[in-house]
């Protein structure tokens, strides 16, 4: 069995499993490592400056010679450089496979396709799926209520994954994103319609994330009730909805009555340090990556309910293997089907 969809062609990889654009967590290595495992491997560069981001980008172009992307978010409350100066830089770096999420793709299109670029939008609606389409996206990229990190709906991947293919048929192809961690996930995601499926939190344990291991040790012991959907962490990116592993500075907050921002328990408490000591809040949306030093435990730990399933860190190239096996071996499974049908 090939795995190989439009998905595939569009841009020129092996298997229809993206690795998700998991903040401060994605490096060079890890893109890298599920790019040449046959997936496409992904930046993060929001958070990162102009100069950083042409470091990870070509840093990345020397690991592997597969294609990987290099998502930004466009939420201008969030971004460190202007879009269009983050823009050029990714794509002077040699970037051609671009992720736009958290606005409107429209005045980016363009500008990515005369680089020879593809452009992808992530969306929450089936309304939103076709107005990316129209504005010339490559593919939609469906982000359902149970992903880990920000979130951009309010639906359940079952359902916004059917409803995105109805309203663009065969115009681009479909990546199904939330809740997914194994190959039975992203056999039913493509069950549903999809071209593909999108991974955040089983790539977040891996050897190549940058995650601190009292991080990595939170996913691995978690399941899937461990997660809370919320806007508590909001210092750094405010009012949008992330889902995190519930802790004590989650707790404390609902005890107190879940007061606003400014009135929370230890609302300017220092809870860690960077490696260069800036200070990380309370309430901070700062990722715990593995120069952090202070209580992780009270930070944001972003991670979707398909936490439940990972309960492991290994080699991103290893955990791209056993997802190929694994999807495989489902859609085998299912009466009538079998592992040499294509």
């Amino acid at each position: 069995m090939t795995l190989r969809t439009p998905l595939c062609e569009l841009l020129e990889i092996e298997y229809p499993i993206v690795q998700a654009p998991i903040g401060s967590a994605t490096t060079p290595r890890l893109a890298a490592a599920v790019s040449n495992a046959g997936g496409l491997g992904q930046l993060a560069v929001t958070w990162r400056d102009l100069e950083e981001t042409r470091r990870v980008v070509r840093e990345t172009r020397e690991r592997t010679d597969r294609p990987f992307a290099v998502n930004l978010a466009l939420d201008d409350a969030t971004t460190i450089a202007a879009t269009d100066a983050h823009l050029e830089a990714v794509l002077d770096a040699g970037a051609r496979i671009v992720t736009l999420s958290f606005g409107d793709a429209a005045p980016y299109v363009d500008r990515i396709h005369d680089a020879g670029g593809v452009v992808t939008q992530t969306v929450g609606s089936a309304e939103a799926a076709r107005d990316a389409v129209d504005a010339g996206v490559d593919a939609v990229v469906t982000q359902g209520l149970e992903a880990g990190g920000h979130v951009q709906s309010e639906v359940a991947t079952t359902t916004l994954v059917p409803r995105v293919a109805d309203a663009v048929g065969d115009a681009v192809p479909i990546v199904a994103a939330g809740g997914i961690a194994d190959g039975r996930g992203i056999a039913a995601a493509l069950a549903l319609g999809a071209d593909g499926a999108w991974l955040g939190t089983r790539f977040l344990a891996t050897d190549e994330a940058a995650v601190h291991e009292a991080y990595r040790t939170r996913l691995r012991e978690s399941d899937e009730t461990d997660t809370a959907y919320t806007t508590l962490f909001d210092k750094g990116w405010p009012g949008t909805p992330h889902r995190v592993l519930r802790n004590e500075t989650l707790e404390r907050w609902e005890r107190a009555g879940r007061p606003p921002s400014g009135a929370r328990p230890g609302e300017n408490d220092v809870v860690a340090t960077t490696e260069t000591g800036e200070k990380i809040e309370r309430y901070d949306e700062a990722l715990a990556t593995p120069a952090v030093d202070g209580d992780i435990e009270a930070m944001a730990l972003f991670a979707g309910q398909s936490v439940g399933l990972t309960d492991d860190v290994r080699p991103a190239g290893t955990v791209l293997e056993t997802l190929v096996s694994e999807t495989r071996a489902a859609i085998a499974a299912v009466p009538g089907r079998s592992a040499d049908d294509g």
